[in-house]
């Protein structure tokens, strides 16, 4: 799909609702601008939710591998064979 944009003097682009409905562009959505040999490139930016951990969330993690570090130590009991039915 191919359109024409328009740069205001303030610098700002407006991209046509066909445009940003295609691409899945939706008010306040980050993009990246990138310089490529062609021209422009405008794409979706991927952000990630970032958990900023408490000294709290620490020893909760601390504690889960400490369990799990237990259960990993902890022998399996055997396991019985299986007796085939008689036929």
């Amino acid at each position: 799909m191919k359109t024409t944009v328009t740069v205001t003097s303030r610098g700002v682009v407006t991209l046509p609702a066909r445009l940003r409905e295609a691409l899945g562009v939706q008010a306040e959505d980050l993009l990246i601008a990138e310089l490529v040999p062609d021209g422009l490139l405008l794409r979706p930016a991927v952000t990630l939710p970032v958990e900023i951990y408490t000294r709290e969330r620490e020893r909760e993690f601390d504690r889960a591998e400490a369990d799990l570090a237990e259960v990993l130590r902890t022998p399996a009991a055997p396991k019985k064979p299986r007796r085939r039915k008689a036929r």
